[in-house]
């Protein structure tokens, strides 16, 4: 009796190892709609305070982890002292300052985030800016590695 319950055990075992497929999880990663985070695939992220409108943008939606980035950001109102630093949403990878150049009312950049094991890591690109003499903040939450859905 014993041995039997070996066997169904073992048998068991194998059928839940063989159901766990990286590739079938990264898969079902990407369904998942989080309307929170940017979708640089379809188009440039938003987000407002104090009546100033910034634009985040990514030159490759598809960028990926330890490479160079090129960012596009755009602001609706002539602001100053604009930064930018990128760290881990939901985990502890580093504070990344982002250098910024600034024509008018554009600034470009260039980023690199670091890689992370799991296979759903969220960046958090924070931007703080003078408007009318008082400090703002706005921030752009996004899937590192992202490929299309």
């Amino acid at each position: 009796m014993q041995k039997k319950w070996c066997v169904v055990n073992l048998l068991i075992l194998l059928l839940l190892l063989t159901a766990c497929d990286n590739q079938q999880a990264e898969s079902d990663l990407l369904t998942i709609q989080d309307p929170s985070l940017c979708n640089f695939h379809a188009s440039p992220c938003k987000q407002s305070v104090a009546n100033v409108t910034v634009e985040l943008d990514l030159d490759d939606p598809f960028a990926t982890s330890e490479e160079n980035i090129n960012i596009t950001m755009k602001f609706s109102q002539d602001v100053e002292n604009v930064q930018m630093t990128v760290a881990g949403r939901d985990m502890f990878m580093g504070v990344i300052p982002v250098a910024l150049k600034q024509q008018g009312r554009t600034l470009t950049g260039q980023l690199i985030y670091g890689s992370c094991s799991s296979n759903y890591m969220v960046w958090r690109a924070t931007v703080t800016f003078d408007y009318q003499d008082v400090a703002r903040q706005v921030w752009f939450d996004f899937l590192a590695d992202s490929t299309p859905s």
